[in-house]
């Protein structure tokens, strides 16, 4: 199969599999899901969202978060893990978001970057989803997959993410993002998978992915 030939379809598989795209991490509007994206690094989303509830009745806006105590935010994110780091990232990126945005999340890449303990994946992530900006982030599932389905080399994220740009349409890349993470949960979790569940591999992975399974 051509790089092409894989692509047409891997998005046929994944259309018939996840014909709707539910964002993961609970939220209401952009600053809820800036939150809960920081908060998902090296954490499961199942967890952000049992942590989620609590933090914003705490305070849910950067204005009311803003005045919290770091040592209560901490307290309530702790089970995520990096909550030293997280904690403090969240105080200081709401004072910004006051002090210079008028407590508004901006919808520029470069400007989300520049926030405390915002990286580009969590940046990608907020445009793609909040503000429905052309994006393809890039976590541990897709830079996964694609590598098994030779979209890419799999050398680094910031390369896996130039290869599916490349590859896929910018029309589909906020969804097809999601349905790629869905089906690695389902079809193809990184420990113990099983060539028979994943059929996307079986049907198009490299030499080298294939012989992974054996």
């Amino acid at each position: 199969m051509t790089k092409k030939e894989k692509a047409k379809y891997i998005i046929s598989e994944l259309e018939l599999l996840y014909p709707t795209t539910p964002i993961p991490l609970d939220h209401k509007d952009p600053y809820t899901l800036l939150i809960a994206v920081l908060l998902s690094a090296q954490c499961t989303d199942v967890r952000v969202n049992k942590i989620t509830p609590a933090l914003f009745e705490l305070a849910n806006n950067p204005y009311d978060m803003s005045k919290k105590n770091v040592d209560d935010i901490r307290a309530i994110i702790r089970p995520c893990g990096l909550s030293p780091k997280k904690s403090k990232a969240i105080s200081e990126l709401s004072m910004i978001l006051v002090e210079k945005y008028n407590g508004s999340v901006p919808e520029d890449m470069v400007l989300l970057e520049e926030l405390p303990g915002v990286g580009h994946k969590t940046a990608s992530v907020v445009v793609s989803q909040a503000f429905g900006q052309p994006a393809f982030p890039v976590d541990t599932h897709i830079h996964r997959l694609l590598t098994r389905w030779g979209i890419t080399s799999g050398k680094n994220v910031v390369q896996t993410e130039r290869d599916a740009k490349k590859t896929f349409p910018e029309e589909i890349w906020n969804k097809l993002h999601l349905q790629i993470i869905f089906y690695g949960r389902e079809y193809s979790p990184a420990r113990n998978p099983k060539l028979l569940l994943d059929f996307i591999t079986s049907e198009i992975g490299t030499k080298k992915a294939l012989k992974e399974f054996k």
